[in-house]
């Protein structure tokens, strides 16, 4: 998922901001020997804080190190990069906030300065205005991710090629996300086939065993002794509620403040901890009809809005569905070229999937099928097809994902299960299913995983918040994470898109900001709403 901006790129259509799947080698193949023989603890890192670039100014960079492996904690480690927003009030700070944007394999060091960013309106993109006075807000690249390091250091990562350019050239030769043809699904197999054995033969092939969620939250743990904290106080978004979960059961003692935001069921996540699934990852979790209900509040309020605030309005809901999927039908057999973009079915339909993520994103996807409707071959009339952000790479994806998320290993299994997903969710279900395919071929799994109990108590209550209308981590999944989790107070957002959604709820961060600051909870039962609808200024009824 995610909390983060989604770009017309079709390799960066096959992202989700969360996205979960496994591979089931023999990881030792990968792993380096130990330099050291396991035993001990390992040790606190420690932080020298610098300021970051020019291009994040206002921020403090530091690189941490940990172990490798935490059987062996005094062998091998590696290199974890960090960013920090101090308190603008240090005299009442209250501590560190530490902040995962989700993924897996999502830049922190990218995604906090966008989200502390302070637009026209006064208020920030994610944290309200009160966290930034009162805690330190810390976000950090998880092991296995961030750029490749220079010829002066840096963090060690996944690089599966000897560039993330060439690897996203290679990404944009394969379909864009929900292959439909034979021939469109063997590219997408024979591809990520492909990818996995670049990463088998990379140099970067040790961290592949290493780079699992109990992994992370133990570098957590260590993050948060290295910054003087006696206790967690930590936001997950989308995937980052899983490292939330996992961390919350590793040290339940340790857990200050939690708020899971957008989340993961972790039972399905890990499938209960049995290694041979039935069906692929987000398919035995339904997250596709949190797509389908999401891209049909879309359509819902297009069609309640004028063709001047939704471009692709039909005059009404049940019109504007029809004209869905009429589009959708005619793109399979002609669809329209536009410059050296080709909008068919499968592009059509992953652009819709992304899209839907973040609310204000909306009229532009509006706008985009409203050209495609009318066949439309002018490229001003599409966005640019240049990612804004490069603050995640696939295989850094992947390398989190597949690891450690059972899928079957059958490629010849999917084309099913996408029959499957299409029966449940639409045109929009196989877009799942084809993300965890990509894990088929994977070439390594963790060595450390955690696959629960998940209700062990915790030291303070956790806060478990979810839109109703989620396209990556459905409303149904917070209800249950809320359910298996030993300690938490659920609060509804009644609202559209992941996570935030890119739409804030006043009345949400009010409880989120007194949760953090004075460990407060809602009222039981608490639901708010998003400040703005999508297209029209009052919000229907869900």
């Amino acid at each position: 998922m995610e909390d983060q901006a989604r770009d017309f790129v079709p390799a960066r259509f096959r992202r989700s901001l969360l996205s979960a799947t496994a591979g089931m080698a023999v990881a030792g193949l990968l792993a380096l020997p130990h330099s050291a023989a396991a035993g001990g603890s390992p040790t606190v890192p420690v932080l020298n804080w610098q300021p970051c670039t020019p291009a994040q100014a206002g921020f403090d960079c530091a690189t941490a190190k940990v172990p490798l492996d935490y059987s062996a904690p005094q062998g091998q480690t590696i290199n974890l990069g960090l960013i920090r927003h101090k308190a603008t009030d240090q005299a009442n700070r209250i501590g560190s906030l530490f902040w995962n944007p989700g993924g897996p394999g999502a830049f922190g060091t990218v995604f906090l300065p966008i989200a502390l960013t302070l637009p026209a309106t006064g208020s920030p993109v994610l944290f309200p205005a009160a966290l930034h006075e009162r805690f330190d807000i810390i976000s950090w690249d998880p092991r296995g991710v961030g750029a490749p390091p220079t010829a002066s250091g840096g963090t060690d990562s996944v690089q599966c090629f000897d560039t993330p350019q060439q690897e996203l050239d290679y990404e944009n030769t394969l379909p864009a996300g929900t292959p439909v043809t034979p021939e469109q699904r063997q590219a997408w197999i024979d591809g990520w086939a492909y990818i996995a054995h670049k990463c088998a033969a990379s140099s970067t092939a040790y961290l592949l065993p290493h780079v699992s969620t109990a992994d992370t939250a133990r570098d957590l743990d260590l993050l948060r002794q290295a910054v003087g904290d006696a206790q967690l106080t930590y936001q997950g978004n989308s995937y980052g509620t899983f490292l939330g979960e996992v961390y919350a059961n590793l040290f339940p003692d340790k857990v200050r403040a939690m708020v899971l935001l957008g989340n993961i069921n972790p039972t399905g996540w890990t499938n209960d901890g049995d290694d041979n699934p039935r069906l692929d990852a987000w398919l035995r979790q339904n997250v596709m009809l949190g797509t389908a209900k999401t891209l049909d509040t879309f359509l819902r309020f297009c069609g309640q809005s004028s063709v001047e605030q939704c471009a692709f309005s039909a005059g009404s809901p049940a019109a504007t569905r029809a004209k869905w999927q009429s589009l959708i039908e005619r793109l399979l057999t002609d669809p329209v070229v536009v410059g050296t973009t080709t909008y068919n079915y499968d592009l059509t339909v992953t652009t819709a999937v992304v899209s839907i993520y973040q609310v204000p994103g909306w009229p532009t996807l509006a706008n985009t099928l409203q050209a495609l409707w009318e066949g439309s071959t002018d490229p001003s009339r599409y966005p640019s097809n240049q990612p804004s952000v490069q603050g995640q790479q696939t295989v850094q994806v992947l390398a989190v994902k597949c690891a450690e998320s059972p899928n079957p290993r059958n490629p010849d299994l999917y084309a099913g299960f996408a029959d499957i997903a299409t029966q449940r969710a639409g045109a929009v279900g196989p877009y799942w299913v084809w993300l965890d395919a990509e894990c088929a071929a994977w070439p390594a799994t963790a060595t450390d995983q955690y696959t629960g109990p998940w209700n062990t108590p915790t030291a303070n209550p956790i806060l478990v918040v979810n839109n109703t209308a989620d396209p990556a981590t459905p409303y149904f999944a917070a209800v249950s994470v809320a359910e298996q989790l030993a300690n938490t107070r659920l609060l509804t957002i009644q609202g559209y898109g992941h996570a935030d959604g890119g739409d804030p709820s006043t009345c949400g961060n009010s409880y989120i900001s007194d949760y953090f600051i004075n460990l407060a909870l809602p009222p039981k039962g608490a639901v708010c709403r998003q400040d703005d609808a999508p297209f029209i200024s009052t919000s229907a009824s869900e």
